[in-house]
């Protein structure tokens, strides 16, 4: 989903454009024709109000309603002092800076906010319900639980409920990511929000539209986005002690050396009252207000040259701390995408067995099918095959070259008394019979991903504690996928709600939690966690909206990239933060022993922004793999 502005954000955007060209402009015209003075002041304070008149506006308010301390405020007052102290240019490039800042953060919040609507693509539109034998179209909310639904090929899935009649194909990727359909028959359940493919199917519905599966899914993601702890801005923290101790400091500076050293003098209070102004010039925050968000951008810039996109500095923050990654599978850590593994033949060669297996699947698009002939690497004469006939929940039935062939599962194998057996691999098993001579079977997996086992021990490289896999594939295939890449925990056969439970859990004995994840199904764990990162390449609109860093190539590898990166950047503020504090504290003290002037109290707000900056730049860097 392409992110647009808002009119506000249109609005502002146009403010610092304009507000930041008059600056320029003005600065050039005062310095050629040497303004000073009152003009000078009327000059500069257009661009300022032009740019910070609302943050003027909700300090003021805020001062009224008795929240003085916060960021605004501080703002309003380090600018309103460069203002009094001649320091014309700085106070209105404090305040433009401070709103890009502003601007940037309102746009990675608009953002976020879409995830919820990226969700409603599993709704389903309508349901066809039987009533005294008519087909009636009505909304879901209105189907009661005990009512019979009709469901056609192609269709969403309404209501959960079990079929009562029909047999049918159904893709469950939305719900479980899961990307092998899977064959159902009267008597199994079905879960709304999924498609059915195949069969024209009656259901008999097991719970109304607001108890069922979709409608938890929805919920569970605005649930899930008011629980996500919302990282607080760091100026606002740091306003609450310094602004208060700073203006409090430079008004005892201004009134109390005059009242015990001569408080009738006016030259006295005159020196003092400099002094304080001074101080005030160095208590400018604007250091930290350009160098901060500065170091969290460069580390986000950095990061996207990468393919990590990342949709706020406060994620960055919280990437860094990470210390227990849960995964997704499907698409994930594996790719999506079924491969035949392995090919074990008993009685004939391999290049028949495939041979047949390919000839008897040629007509159909099932992702078992597909992977069959891929593996085939041949030409497929269709002419071979004669007629066919789908045994639902089993598999097929085929004529090849005039004989006739069963390939399927092992209850197919079952049914019509083949001497078969289970093979010892993982992954779904498609077996092949001559009538009743077994042939052999084929071995079909989700191919892991090639740097799915090196992210794995990068992450524990880099400090990570606990690597988890929660997956809605079978425990056998899971616990295989788990024991190759060497993770820490693997919970399989999950729904959507199921994984949001698993990561409740974790949540209570973790530091800082990330989950990996693509598709629908995962939105609500990914925006539960600390930290959700999904796979952009291939992930669902829903997953990447909802996800607070998105791996637009899809290689598992770029996390532990990611909290290095994350890692390095909250270095970078922290040295921002020691440094600037620190050589204001040495100057406000010189300033108000009378020892530092103008010039320096100067250097300790432009000369402390400027080496700022220049470390920030350093976040921009590529970190070595």
């Amino acid at each position: 989903m392409k992110y647009r502005l808002t009119r506000k954000q249109k609005k502002m955007l146009i403010r610092i454009i304009v507000a930041g060209s008059l600056c320029g402009l003005i600065a050039l015209i005062t310095r050629l024709l040497e303004i000073e003075g009152i003009i000078k002041l009327l000059l500069f304070l257009i661009p300022y109000v032009i740019v910070g008149y609302d943050v003027l506006r909700t300090a003021g308010k805020n001062i009224i309603h008795g929240q003085v301390f916060d960021e605004r405020f501080l703002m309003a007052i380090a600018t309103i002092g460069a203002f009094a102290t001649g320091e014309y240019p700085e106070a209105t490039a404090v305040m433009l800076f401070y709103q890009v800042g502003e601007l940037f953060q309102s746009i990675a919040v608009g953002r976020s906010r879409k995830s919820i609507a990226g969700l409603m693509d599993i709704r389903p539109d309508h349901a066809v319900v039987i009533r005294d034998g008519q087909e009636l179209e009505v909304s879901p909310d209105e189907v009661s639980k005990g009512e019979i639904i009709l469901i056609r090929p192609g269709e969403k899935i309404p209501l959960d409920g079990v079929i009562i009649e029909g047999n049918t194909t159904i893709n469950t990727s939305a719900l479980t990511g899961e990307s092998m359909p899977c064959d159902s028959v009267e008597g199994d359940k079905v879960i709304s929000g999924t498609l059915n493919l195949t069969g024209l199917i009656k259901v008999r519905t097991e719970s109304e539209f607001a108890q069922s599966t979709v409608s938890r899914i929805l919920e569970l993601v605005e649930n899930s986005s008011e629980k996500k702890a919302k990282v607080e801005n760091f100026i606002t923290k740091f306003a609450r002690w310094y602004t208060p101790c700073v203006v409090i400091g430079a008004v005892l500076l201004a009134v109390v050396p005059p009242l015990f050293i001569d408080i009738s003098s006016w030259e006295e209070w005159s020196k003092w009252i400099g002094r304080a102004l001074v101080f005030l010039v160095v208590s400018c925050p604007c250091a930290l207000v350009v160098s901060i968000p500065l170091s969290f951008f460069g580390g986000i810039g950095g990061a996207s040259r990468e393919g990590i996109l990342i949709k706020g500095a406060n994620y960055m923050e919280s990437l860094s701390k990470i210390d227990t990654v849960v995964f997704d599978k499907t698409g994930t850590l594996t790719k999506g995408k079924f491969i035949v593994d392995d090919i074990h033949p008993s009685q004939v060669s391999v290049d028949l067995l495939l041979d047949i297996a390919s000839v008897a699947e040629s007509y159909s698009s099932h992702p078992v099918a597909e992977s069959i002939i891929n593996a085939h690497n041949g030409h497929i004469d269709k002419n071979r095959l004669g007629k066919v006939e789908e045994i639902a929940g089993r598999g097929i039935k085929a004529e090849v070259d005039g004989e006739v062939y069963y390939v399927g599962n092992g209850k197919l194998m079952e049914d019509i008394g083949s001497d078969w057996h289970e093979c010892h691999l993982q992954g779904t098993i498609i077996h092949i019979s001559k009538g009743a001579e077994y042939l052999g079977h084929i071995v079909i997996n989700d191919e892991i991903k090639s740097d799915s086992k090196d992210a794995i021990g990068d992450l524990k490289a880099i400090g990570v504690k606990k690597t988890v896999m929660l997956t809605g594939d079978k425990k056998a295939v899971a616990d295989h996928v788990g024991e190759v890449l060497g993770l820490d925990e693997i919970h399989s056969e999950l729904l959507p709600a199921d994984k949001v439970a698993r990561v409740e859990e974790l949540l209570k004995t973790s530091g800082t939690l990330a989950f990996v994840g693509d598709g629908i199904n995962d939105a609500p764990v990914l925006t539960r966690a600390d930290i959700g990162i999904a796979m952009g390449a291939m992930g669902s609109d829903a997953a990447i909206e909802s996800a607070d860093v998105v791996l637009m190539d899809d290689k598992p590898s770029k996390i532990a990239l990611a909290i290095r990166t994350a890692r390095r950047t909250m270095r970078i503020v922290w040295e921002n933060i020691i440094f600037a504090l620190g050589v204001k504290a040495l100057i406000l003290i010189l300033g108000a022993l009378g020892i530092a002037g103008m010039w320096l109290a100067v250097f300790g707000d432009v000369g402390v922004l400027v080496i700022a900056i220049l470390n920030s730049m350093r976040a921009l860097r590529r970190l070595d793999r």
